[in-house]
């Protein structure tokens, strides 16, 4: 029987509602499998070069993920003692550090008491309490809805002991996975929906692993900068902005703030706080001149402003899974978008005078 046009519309509305409702529905217990398939998607070109050399599909997907858990095992081995160190440390400095942010800020508190009046000193002491209340309110409301959403505790203990099972499996059926799905296309339409797909392939390879070189690479940058210049917890601020930046601006303007803060409270002059800036600064100049052209490239298909919003959009909607599947459906609209925005412009639509003739 021919299906007509608003039939198939129709349909697919259907598979994309449901399919939706069980992300929402079952979004507690994905993050294992997310994490495994991305996983699974980053390290698939290197079980296609071993493959090339005579390796089997198990064995290089078992070498591949047995080498990388064991370097991510020792990465944290190595760090956790150092991290642990910077903390005992900086808490045991707290109390020195809120003396000199007292001292710093008491020339500044006597030039208010000089020239404001006592009620206006209130009220502005009132009005910075209430907004501080309410950014503080807003941003633990947030994390919570992060944190509960997705069942974190649990979540953590799936990833240790379930993530390697379920990117051992995608790892080496991966191949088959794509093949198989691909025999499930609509004949009329594979053709043209698998151009598709290689093309958000394309630049899902281009942004995610390639993002990840370069949060790597920032991360082992600002915490070995950080650290050199002397300041308290720059190991650990250090990687913090580089792991997050793969949220553009984020990663780097918070990890300026906080570290621009630590370093006006660790030192009484501005020396610390100058070389701080000065890292955050040729930071900057080495991710948007050096690694993010060479390890991303500027043809990615995903603009930093719709980045930014599908991460916060899945963050909220669905928590962590949220944020894990928000780049690669942020490159599934984008690709979609200009197929669509492609086919109206063939259009007669577009274009009412298929004839060519220029109007009048």
């Amino acid at each position: 029987m021919t299906q007509s046009p608003s039939n198939n519309l129709r349909f697919w509305l259907m598979g994309l509602a449901v399919s939706l409702g069980l992300i929402y529905l079952l979004s507690s217990i994905l993050l294992p499998f997310v994490a495994g398939m991305a996983i699974a998607y980053f390290l698939d070109p290197l079980a296609q070069r071993l493959g090339r050399i005579g390796f089997s599909r198990a064995l290089a997907a078992a070498c591949i993920e047995l080498g990388f858990f064991l370097l991510l095992g020792l990465a944290v081995l190595a760090l956790a003692p150092l991290v642990e160190a910077q903390i005992s440390s900086f808490a045991a400095r707290i109390p020195g550090y809120t003396q000199g942010l007292l001292h710093r800020g008491e020339p500044i508190w006597r030039t208010a008491m000089a020239h404001l009046s006592a009620g206006e000193i209130e009220r502005l002491t009132s009005a910075a309490g209430d907004y501080a209340g309410t950014a503080a309110s807003w941003l633990g409301g947030f994390i919570t809805r992060l944190l509960s959403g997705s069942l974190m505790v649990v979540n953590i203990l799936s990833l240790i002991f379930i993530t390697p099972v379920v990117t051992f499996y995608f790892l080496r059926d991966w191949q088959g996975i794509t093949t198989r799905v691909e025999r499930w296309l609509p004949r009329r339409h594979s053709a043209t929906i698998c151009q598709q797909l290689r093309e958000i392939d394309s630049i899902l390879a281009g942004f995610v692993r390639g993002q990840a070189l370069v949060c790597l690479s920032l991360a082992s940058y600002y915490a070995l900068a950080l650290s050199l210049v002397g300041l308290d917890l720059g190991l650990l601020v250090g990687f913090t902005a580089g792991a997050f930046s793969f949220i553009p601006y984020l990663g780097s303007i918070s990890g300026f703030l906080v570290a621009t803060g630590l370093a006006l409270a660790q030192s009484q002059d501005w020396s610390l706080a100058l070389m701080v800036m000065a890292v955050f600064a040729v930071g900057n100049l080495l991710e948007g001149n050096v690694l993010a052209p060479k390890l991303v490239g500027e043809k990615i298909g995903l603009h930093p402003i719709w980045v930014i919003f599908a991460l916060l959009a899945g963050g909220a909607l669905f928590g962590f899974v949220g944020i894990l599947l928000a780049l690669p459906t942020a490159a599934v609209i984008g690709v979609l978008t200009r197929f669509a925005l492609a086919r109206y412009m063939e259009s007669a639509i577009y274009d009412n005078d298929p004839s060519g003739a220029p109007p009048r």
